[in-house]
């Protein structure tokens, strides 16, 4: 009877574990599209591509997105390599459908900028074809056009302000699939929620970034009057944001693991414009085949720069390999008439560093 008991308790714990890992594995399996080539998903179409049952059928629904959503995935992905390029962390992908791998599901700084990232890149995308013209659904938000912006400096919104509304609705539906996070109200977070708070900290990014755009009007090239519309910033104005966000995201307890948590550990407030995470960040300096981790080892470091990218942060204080580089281009260009270019061919040598 004993082991019957023992029997059903290990099936019901697995069971948990099972419906606590799936949501992340579907979630994040969109995240393929970043990586793949253009154009494979419009081949494919929306029932063969790696995406939840749910989004699957959105997309269905809305497969004049598809171009949108692969768009936004791959800017992110971009942009959170770009940000990372001389960290520990580089953002590294694989063309598998796990993408960003142990980071995905680690429940660490990095994997919160994950989710941001790439929620924000879809609300940029799409808002982006909608100011566009390229969708029926959607175009410019006409809220604000004919309204008094200041009447005592005398201009008044117009023009084609940037539709954040859609795109932001969008992602929601497609990411999180309309659900309310609701780890502020109950205490505490799971690896979902606080993927969902995340996810929208990165949508709110692309509101709190966005700019006022103008144009004068009057005789002459006077600026009596002036009409004016919101702008999304450019989304490398976005990473930055993020990443500064990453830099200050702050560390909350996990709901799911009630029973480890500290008697004198206060419950943390957060805003949702703040980058939220569980559990603390691996060194990344030494390779970890089973969390994916590719270490620094042969990777290029600056030797007189102090930040993360100087060769003893990066390098974990193994010491690096200098090795000299032959670098052939072409130099002292000039129009010869006519009509071609004549260049010298130059040669130089230069040091590079890589860690041990």
């Amino acid at each position: 009877m004993e082991s019957r008991i023992s029997g059903v308790r290990h099936m019901c714990a697995l069971t948990l574990l099972l419906v606590s890992v799936c949501p992340l594995c579907c979630r994040a399996s969109w995240m393929w599209l970043g990586v793949t080539s253009a154009g494979v998903p419009e081949q494919r179409g929306c029932a063969n591509l790696p995406m939840s049952p749910r989004q699957r059928e959105l997309c269905r629904k809305k497969s004049f997105l598809l171009p949108s959503i692969q768009d936004g995935a791959r800017l992110a992905v971009a942009e959170c390599q770009s940000q990372f390029r001389h960290e520990r962390w580089n953002c590294s992908t694989s063309q598998d459908r796990a993408v960003f791998g142990y980071e995905l599901t680690s429940g660490t700084k990095e994997t919160a900028f994950i989710y941001a990232v790439m929620a924000a890149g879809l609300v940029h995308a799409v808002t982006r074809s909608c100011s566009q013209g390229n969708m029926t659904e959607c175009g410019c938000d006409s809220r604000l056009r004919g309204g008094r912006g200041s009447p005592a400096e005398g201009w008044h919104w117009g023009g084609c302000s940037d539709h954040i509304q859609y795109g932001t609705w969008f992602s929601r539906r497609f990411i999180d699939g309309g659900v309310k996070n609701t780890s502020t109200t109950r205490g505490g977070y799971t690896p979902v929620t606080m993927n969902q708070h995340n996810s929208e900290a990165g949508r709110q990014a692309i509101d709190s970034t966005m700019s006022t755009d103008c144009r004068c009007h009057g005789v002459s090239g006077s600026c009596a009057v002036k009409t004016c519309w919101r702008t999304m910033a450019a989304f490398e104005r976005v990473g930055v944001y993020l990443k500064e966000r990453y830099e200050r995201s702050v560390q909350v307890w996990d709901r799911s693991r009630r029973k480890t948590r500290r008697k004198d550990q206060r419950r943390v407030s957060v805003d949702k414009h703040q980058l939220v995470f569980i559990n603390k960040s691996p060194n990344y300096c030494v390779e970890d085949r089973r969390r994916g981790v590719a270490g620094t080892r042969g990777r290029r470091c600056n030797r007189t720069s102090t930040g993360p990218d100087g060769c003893n942060l990066l390098c974990c204080g193994r010491g690096y390999n200098t090795h000299v580089v032959r670098h052939v281009q072409r130099c002292e260009c000039k129009f010869v008439w006519c009509c071609f270019v004549r260049c010298r061919r130059c040669e130089s040598m230069n040091d590079m560093h890589t860690c041990k």
